[in-house]
């Protein structure tokens, strides 16, 4: 009898434990294609170790604040697909780039990696790309890409929003 209360109090411990520390909800961090393959927008952007006034350039296309509200379609289709930058207040310009995505595992999780693709261009040709961390996947996903800024150690959070 003492054993089987030992044991119902260690499930129980057991139960409160693991439910303690379970993602909030509409977040995985299971994160898979089925995670991140949809449609979203990107809704925010925020610097860690960089002034929050700072032109940051990324992805080789334009200041990371101009990436706030472009849209991202990655659907599960040869993982072919885009983002378009909508035309801002802060002198962004308008822009539609085709991607090929995918997922990567890298030594701190996944990576959601993708490369540009132009007019005429195959995937397996092209050998430059871009990587940042998947943190969380869901109804929301964000990504964090860290970066040098002035000799320094830095980071640009994006958050997106599924559609």
């Amino acid at each position: 009898m003492k054993n089987l209360s030992f044991a119902a109090v260690l499930l129980a411990m057991i139960a409160i434990i693991g439910s303690a520390c379970t993602p909030k909800q509409g977040v995985t961090t299971d994160i898979n294609k089925a995670a991140v393959k949809g449609n979203w927008v990107l809704t925010d952007v925020k610097y860690e170790g960089i002034p929050d006034n700072a032109k940051v350039t990324v992805f080789d296309q334009a200041e990371a604040k101009c990436f706030i509200g472009s849209q991202w379609v990655l659907p599960d289709n040869a993982a072919m697909g885009s983002y378009t930058l909508n035309a801002s207040d802060n002198n962004c310009a308008p822009a539609s780039q085709k991607i090929v995505w995918s997922l990567f595992k890298g030594a701190n999780g996944m990576q959601f990696q993708f490369k540009k693709l132009y007019s005429g261009e195959k995937a397996k040709n092209v050998t430059d790309g871009y990587r940042v961390d998947v943190l969380g996947a869901g109804s929301t996903m964000t990504w964090r890409a860290n970066v040098n800024f002035e000799g320094n150690n830095a980071a640009i959070i994006y958050t997106l929003q599924r559609q």
